[in-house]
C-alpha cells in the first residue's frame, strides 16, 4: 500500500515539500543545539523542563484521544465510527512520533535515552513511560496497517489483530496516566502534587484528541472523495463536549481546594499563572485566553444548534485545541516550576531557536500523518468505488 503515498496531486506534493523544508530548517537548528547545548533554550536551573516537554505532554493527550473512536467501535459495535477508526489510529501514530522526537530534542545527549533500556529500573516512572509510549505506537502501527490491508483486500483482519486492539485500549489510558505520574510523583512541586492530575490529563486528552480528529474529517471531506460521515463527526463532537466539561470541572475543583485550604506554596503557582506575582506575569494573558477559549468551546458545544452547525463546529474545535494546548502545554509545565521550591521566580520564555526546532518536530509529525492519511483515504476511496 505504500505505493499509494507516491501518487498525488500537485497540491499534495507541494505540501510534502513545504513540510520537508520546515523539517530541514528545524534539523539544522537542532544541530546548533546539539553542538552548543541546551543553553540556546530559555530553560535554566530553576526551569529544567520547557517548551519541548510541554509539547510532549500535550501530544500524548492527542494520541490517547484516538481511543475514543477505537473503544466505541470495537467494544460497543458502534458502526458509525467504522470509517474513521483508522484515522484515529493513524492520528495516534503521528502524535506519538512527535512525542518521541520532543523527548530526543530535549536531551542534551539523545544517545543516553538507551540507558532506560540498557539499565532498566522498574521502580522508575520514566521506565514505564517509555514502555507504554513505544508499546502504544507499535500497537497502532500494526493494528492500523493490518486492518487497512484487510479492508483493501476485502477480507477479515487476521484473528491475532483483535487481542492487540483490546490491548491498545488500556495502553491508551496508560500513556497519559503514567505521564501524569511523572509530574505528581515530584513532592517538591506543589502545583503537580494532586491525585486529580491524571484525570485532568485524560479529560483534556478526550477533548483535544477527538477535536483534532474532527478537523481531519472536515479536511478529508473537502479535499478528497471520501466522506467520514456526518453522524460520526457529531458523535465525536459529543465526546469533545464531555471531555471539555470534565476538564473544566477538574480545573474548578483544583482552584477550590487550593484557595479554600490556603496552602501558600499551592496558591503561589495559581497566582503567578492567572494574576502575576512581583511583576512576573508572562503567562497571565495566555492563561486567561485559555479560560476564554475553553469557556466559549463549552457554550458552543453544549448548544445543539451550534454543535450541529458544520460551519461553526470546526472553529469550535480549533478553540478547544488551542485552549487545552495553552492549559496543558504552557501553563501546566511552567506553572509547576514557577515559583521554585525556594520561592524564586525565574520566568521561562522559549527562545527563537527552541520555536524553530519545535516547528521542525511538528512538521515531521505532519509528514508522517499526511502519508498515513493519504494511504488510508486512497484505500477507502478504492473500496467505496
Amino acid at each position: 500500500m505504500l505505493d499509494t503515498a507516491l501518487k498525488g496531486s500537485k497540491g499534495y506534493w507541494l505540501w510534502l515539500m513545504a513540510l520537508l523544508a520546515v523539517i530541514g530548517v528545524g534539523f539544522a537548528t537542532y544541530l546548533v543545539q546539539f553542538s552548543f547545548g541546551l543553553g540556546i533554550t530559555g530553560m535554566s536551573r530553576d526551569v529544567s523542563w520547557g517548551f519541548y516537554i510541554a509539547q510532549f505532554t500535550f501530544l500524548v493527550g492527542v494520541a490517547a484521544g484516538g481511543v475514543m473512536v477505537v473503544m466505541p467501535y470495537y467494544l460497543h459495535n458502534y458502526k458509525k465510527f467504522g470509517k474513521i477508526t483508522i484515522m484515529g489510529e493513524f492520528l495516534a501514530v503521528g502524535a506519538l512520533t512527535m512525542c518521541l522526537l520532543f523527548i530526543v530534542v530535549d536531551l542534551g545527549q539523545p544517545i543516553r535515552i538507551l540507558n532506560v533500556w540498557l539499565h532498566p529500573t522498574p521502580n522508575s516512572v520514566l521506565f514505564w513511560d517509555t514502555l507504554v509510549l513505544n508499546g502504544y505506537l507499535l500497537l497502532n502501527i500494526v493494528i492500523g496497517w493490518k486492518v487497512l490491508e484487510a479492508e483493501r483486500n476485502g477480507i477479515a483482519p487476521p484473528a491475532w489483530v483483535k487481542p492487540l486492539i483490546y490491548l491498545s485500549i488500556p495502553f491508551a489510558f496508560s500513556i497519559h496516566t503514567v505521564t501524569a505520574f511523572l509530574y505528581c510523583g515530584l513532592p517538591g512541586r506543589g502545583f503537580w502534587l494532586t491525585a486529580i492530575l491524571a484525570p485532568r490529563f485524560l479529560a483534556s486528552a478526550f477533548a483535544a484528541g477527538p477535536a483534532v480528529l474532527i478537523l481531519l474529517c472536515f479536511f478529508v471531506r473537502k479535499f478528497t472523495k471520501f466522506d467520514p460521515g456526518k453522524e460520526a463527526i457529531q458523535s465525536l463532537a459529543k465526546i469533545v463536549t464531555y471531555g471539555l466539561l470534565a476538564n473544566v470541572f477538574f480545573m474548578a475543583c483544583e482552584v477550590f481546594v487550593v484557595f479554600y485550604s490556603k496552602i501558600p506554596e499551592h496558591m503561589d503557582h495559581f497566582k503567578y499563572l492567572y494574576a502575576g506575582v512581583h511583576g512576573h506575569g508572562a503567562l497571565v494573558p495566555w492563561m486567561w485566553a485559555s479560560v476564554v477559549l475553553m469557556g466559549l468551546g463549552v457554550l458552543f458545544l453544549l448548544n445543539p444548534s451550534t454543535r450541529r452547525n458544520e460551519k461553526i463546529l470546526p472553529w469550535t474545535c480549533v478553540m478547544v485545541f488551542i485552549g487545552t494546548w495553552i492549559d496543558k502545554g504552557l501553563g501546566m509545565i511552567s506553572g509547576g516550576f514557577v515559583p521554585s521550591p525556594l520561592h524564586h521566580y525565574t520566568e521561562y520564555i522559549p527562545t527563537s531557536k527552541e520555536l524553530i526546532i519545535t516547528l521542525g518536530v511538528y512538521a515531521a509529525g505532519a509528514l508522517v500523518l499526511t502519508i498515513l492519511m493519504k494511504i488510508a483515504v486512497t484505500v477507502k476511496e478504492e473500496v467505496s468505488a
